[in-house]
């Protein structure tokens, strides 16, 4: 699999110099959590500015606002599958580097753990998986933490059972 990361937004590596290396090691980290073969391909990871996913936001869901991370899958079922080794984009996930910050800052969450996290979300959406019912957010939730201990980040929903 190759991860393949972009930085239009470079006060990205001024914030989180690491990033892109981050964003790589949670790539990985949640394939590897998936239980299903991977085809073989490529998935792009764009860190970008608040404003660009506002209106990639604006653009695809219909929310004037930007948002933390945007999946963007190349293969919807419909779409053939080319031969079995020739490898294929299957997706782009694409983060907002402000409101990231600001979540991870609110959630007393150390920005590199938020960034992972969100990684992984990303990449799980690019594979069909959701969390529109209690059941598919329990099972997506189930990968994201199994992902994200994998590369020693605690369980971000952890919080939540002290509510």
């Amino acid at each position: 699999m190759r991860v393949i990361v972009s930085v239009p937004d470079s006060a990205w590596l001024r914030d989180l110099p690491r990033a892109p290396a981050l964003c790589r090691a949670a790539t990985r980290a949640a394939l590897g959590h998936l239980g299903k073969a991977v085809p073989k391909g490529e998935i792009g990871i764009v860190l970008a500015g608040d404003a660009f996913v506002r209106t990639l936001n604006r653009r695809h869901r219909g929310k004037d606002k930007p948002t933390n991370v945007l999946s963007f899958p190349s293969l919807d079922g419909t779409t053939p599958r080319p031969p079995v080794n020739v490898p294929i984009l299957l997706g782009d996930v694409v983060l907002a580097r402000g409101t990231v910050l600001r979540e991870a800052a609110a959630g007393g969450k150390k920005p590199s753990h938020h960034l992972s996290h969100l990684v992984v979300h990303g990449v799980l959406h690019l594979f069909g998986h959701d969390h529109q019912g209690d059941a598919e957010a329990r099972r997506m939730e189930r990968l994201e933490r199994k992902s994200l201990a994998s590369l020693g980040i605690p369980d971000p929903y952890a919080d939540r059972a002290s509510v």
